[in-house]
């Protein structure tokens, strides 16, 4: 468990997700966290935790040791600013969760020196089990192993080269996304060939989590497991195949190419 006081700069969907994941994996006692809103009404099951809840974002970070921003990314440059007298480059680490904003734009809104990290998590966080990727600036190695502990606790988290993050985005955090469709649409196929929705839900969500941890368990190679489930004018490679006619991979390919030229040119 950390002692360092943690203040969430935005209290939306991602920086409550980031609290309550803190909170279930006992890295954060509830008064070591201040998550900060305009309508903190909203806050309210946070705060009933133990979770403080602040409308004042100054105090909030001036307080804290780790100040993890997760507005949105309009908002970013208005806030931070008005609030550059309250970050200390000293004793503070600043981490933003958000989507597009670089390294450089952070340091030249809050500090010179202000030890920074980009973090581009995906929703699963609050049930601890997000994939979050992360670089740095102005950074210790001891800095860089306790955002990545932070983040471990809410995943599993990787270092990446700045230059990928918008692809993290999209591959980590739009893929999400992406995999529930594919679950939607198993479910849709399973009532078709005669399953309720809820049978259909519960067969499809668990075989995709089935797949994952072959993948990430065994460290495999999709394929290989594929190998493992089609045989000789069986049913699977005749389902396989007619959805690659259809252009299952290259639609989900075409999809994700998208979503990246979406984020570079908006």
């Amino acid at each position: 468990m950390s002692d360092k006081k943690i203040a969430i700069i935005g209290g939306g969907n991602l920086g409550s997700a980031i609290a309550e994941g803190l909170l279930k994996s006992g890295f954060s006692k509830p008064g070591s966290i201040t998550v900060t809103k305009r309508n903190t009404a909203t806050l309210g099951a946070l705060r009933e935790k133990g979770v403080h809840v602040e409308s004042d974002n100054a105090k909030a970070i001036s307080e804290s040791d780790v100040v993890v921003v997760a507005l949105k990314p309009y908002n970013v440059k208005e806030v931070l600013s008005e609030l550059r007298a309250s970050f200390d480059a000293k004793k503070q680490i600043l981490i933003s969760v958000v989507t597009g904003v670089l390294l450089d734009d952070l340091e030249k809104i809050t500090l010179p020196g202000l030890p920074i990290f980009r973090a581009m998590p995906n929703t699963a966080i609050a049930i601890q089990e997000s994939i979050t990727c992360i670089c740095g600036r102005n950074v210790t190695e001891e800095q860089t192993a306790f955002v990545k502990d932070m983040f471990d606790q809410l995943g599993v988290t990787v270092s990446i080269d700045e230059k990928l993050m918008d692809a993290a985005t999209v591959l980590g955090a739009c893929g999400i996304a992406y995999a529930l469709r594919f679950i939607r649409a198993s479910i849709q196929g399973g009532i078709e060939i005669g399953f309720d929705a809820a049978t259909a839900n519960l067969i499809a969500a668990q075989t995709v989590k089935g797949a994952a941890e072959l993948l990430i368990k065994g460290n495999r190679h999709p394929e290989a497991e594929i190998d493992k489930v089609t045989t000789p004018k069986g049913c699977t490679i005749a389902g396989l195949n007619e959805m690659e006619h259809q252009g299952f991979s290259s639609s989900l390919i075409k999809g994700i190419t998208a979503s990246y030229d979406k984020i570079l040119k908006p």
